[in-house]
């Protein structure tokens, strides 16, 4: 095996091996505690400018297949990180091992090194840039390329992940054949126009189930010309980044506060706090992982969520405009919020991915009520 290494911003080194492709990436190194899923997470778009180290120990073992990616194109991480990888996958779906996937998509990926330490420091230290290379294997000479790296926080990054034309978007949850779906017993499609911001497609999959026509966006979109569509209702997207670098985003949901029934999912969630006026705030090491549970406040019911983000919105710099709904059990940060007026609700984790498995899916079905509820006009014959 071909020797590689991991460098971090604050002169950590780890040694270990390469697979997927040869070369050299830099990223911010996060942590995800998923046990499975490792396929979503390279293509989650919410990742994109950082390097994901995967807390299980044996990756790869049921290899990849072309129906369970999150977004088209290429994986959107910089570069993976595992304790063990498995070359020889298992599993009846299996279309090609990871590594090779890798290697096509040009993804540098280290194996064999102690993930364990790996993520205890970052939770000491906090997530940090760093820099893994199969190339130039001198520790000194990696840790000069990455010391002074300013970091990805001042980076727009949804505008390298945003689709470039409008879509439509048809395509439902799978299920087993002859099975109903929630969405086959819906009188009429209620419309949503959905802002990619990097949209996973699980996302789509699921408004589909709950009886929405989709037409998905670019992030910058002007909100006139969402008006001008006069969809029922408008769902702003997770993504990656920062959501202060969203100018064109956090304006644009402004200007369609009151004149749309409004859902926000992780980013799409920071960029309405914005919108109304709130703050955000960067998490030491953020959360990235499918065990997560959350507390709907309203119901008092808890619900095992997947998470991937590295901001919050400071529920308590929209007192008077908001309520909070929901609460993290692992360390009582917010994770959702509905304002007290107006038709707009939203959550900071993700409801569409299955951990729990489908503890958050009526979020959905509770935003087709929203919209329902706000008297949607009859279709004309």
């Amino acid at each position: 095996m071909e020797k590689a290494i991991l460098v971090l911003k604050d002169g950590l080194v780890f040694e270990g091996y390469s697979f997927g492709a040869k070369g050299e990436t830099v990223g911010e190194v996060v942590f995800n505690t998923s046990i499975t899923g490792y396929q979503e997470i390279l293509t989650d778009p919410s990742y994109k400018g950082q390097i994901v180290t995967m807390t299980y120990t044996e990756i790869g073992n049921y290899g990849i297949n072309s129906e369970d990616i999150e977004s088209a194109g290429n994986p959107k991480v910089e570069g993976f990180i595992v304790k063990e990888y498995s070359d020889y996958p298992s599993n009846w779906r299996a279309e090609e091992a990871l590594g090779e996937y890798l290697k096509r998509h040009g993804i540098v990926g280290i194996q064999g090194i102690d993930t364990r330490a790996l993520t205890r420091h970052i939770r000491n230290y906090g997530a940090q840039m760093g820099i893994i290379s199969t190339e130039d294997l001198d520790p000194q000479s990696l840790y000069e390329k990455i010391k002074d790296h300013p970091g990805i926080d001042d980076l727009d990054l949804v505008s390298s992940v945003t689709t470039k034309e409008p879509y439509k978007w048809t395509e439902r949850l799978w299920r087993w054949e002859g099975n109903p779906s929630e969405g086959d017993s819906l009188s009429r499609k209620l419309s949503v126009v959905v802002y990619d911001f990097g949209v996973k497609f699980n996302i789509l999959r699921n408004l589909a189930e709950a009886g929405f026509d989709i037409t998905v966006v670019p992030a910058t979109t002007p909100a006139e010309a969402i008006l001008e569509m006069n969809p029922d209702a408008v769902l702003l997207s997770n993504g990656p980044g920062n959501p202060e670098t969203v100018k064109y985003g956090i304006e644009n949901a402004r200007k369609l506060l009151g004149k749309k029934p409004i859902f926000g999912i992780c980013l799409g969630h920071q960029i309405l706090g914005l919108a109304l006026g709130g703050r955000t705030y960067k998490l030491k090491f953020g959360h990235h992982g499918g065990n997560h549970p959350v507390m709907d406040l309203e119901t008092g019911r808890v619900e095992i969520t997947s998470q991937n983000h590295n901001y919050c919105v400071d529920i308590q710099s929209l007192r008077g405009q908001v309520v909070l709904t929901h609460r993290n059990l692992y360390d009582g940060t917010e994770e959702g919020m509905k304002h007290v007026e107006l038709p707009v609700f939203s959550v900071q984790y993700h409801p569409e991915a299955g951990p729990g498995p489908n503890d958050s899916r009526y979020l959905f079905q509770r935003f087709r009520e929203m919209v329902e509820l706000r008297g949607v006009e009859p279709p004309t014959s």
